[in-house]
C-alpha cells in the first residue's frame, strides 16, 4: 500500500522545481497521487476495508487542497501538474 523510498526519491527528482525541494506542492501532490493509486488497487481486492477507505478519502481531500492552492497561485503550474500526473479537473 505504501510507496517505497526509491519510488519516493524518483518522484521528488521528477517533480521538484529545484534540486532537493521536497516540500513544494508539486512534490506533495505527486507523492499523494502515487499513494492514492496504490490504495485504490488495494481496495479493489479488499472491498470491506473501511479504515483504509477513510484514509483514501482523506488523502484525496488533502491532494485537492494542495491542487487548489497551486491553482490560486499559478494557473500554468497547476495545468502542467495535472497534465503530467494524468488526473482530472
Amino acid at each position: 500500500m505504501s510507496i517505497t523510498p526509491e519510488r519516493k526519491q524518483e518522484l521528488i527528482k521528477e517533480f521538484a522545481p529545484t534540486e532537493g525541494d521536497t516540500g513544494s506542492p508539486e512534490v506533495q501532490v505527486a507523492i499523494l497521487t502515487e499513494r492514492i493509486k496504490n490504495l485504490t488497487e488495494h481496495l479493489k481486492e479488499h472491498k470491506k476495508d473501511t479504515h483504509s477507505r477513510r484514509g483514501l478519502l482523506m488523502m484525496v481531500g488533502q491532494r485537492r487542497q494542495l491542487l487548489d492552492y497551486v491553482k490560486r497561485r499559478q494557473r500554468d503550474r497547476y495545468e502542467s501538474l495535472i497534465g503530467r500526473l494524468g488526473i482530472r479537473k
